[in-house]
């Protein structure tokens, strides 16, 4: 079993855990392909934080965007999001959207090394 921290050293708490039991059966090259199309398709955390605190001053939704949900992207937009309300919820659980996004993320590729 290839040592997770060697391939995707960033990854951390709930994230580090999911992505180490989901490739616990590869080898080294699928770790090695897993980790290189992984990397490039998650999202940090401190991106979606740094994309909500955006939304109190410039525009908001974006960490919507960033995370795949369109279209609550698009009503964040239109409604100020949602007068301020779901950006406050968005930055105390900014940890959850992104881990949500990137458990999507690490499936996908899961299925993509697999299959």
């Amino acid at each position: 079993m290839p040592e997770i921290y060697r391939f995707l050293p960033e990854l951390q708490d709930r994230e580090l855990f999911f992505v180490q039991e989901l490739t616990k059966d590869y080898t080294e090259e699928q770790m090695s392909n897993f980790s290189n199309v992984y990397r490039a398709r998650r999202r940090d955390p401190q991106l979606i934080l740094l994309t909500t605190l955006l939304g109190f001053f410039v525009i908001a939704g974006v960490q919507r965007f960033l995370v795949g949900q369109i279209g609550m992207g698009i009503l964040y937009l239109f409604t100020g999001g949602l007068c301020l309300i779901g950006t406050i919820v968005d930055l105390v659980n900014y940890k959850d959207l992104t881990f949500e996004f990137n458990q999507r993320v690490a499936r996908e590729v899961n299925m993509m090394i697999k299959g």
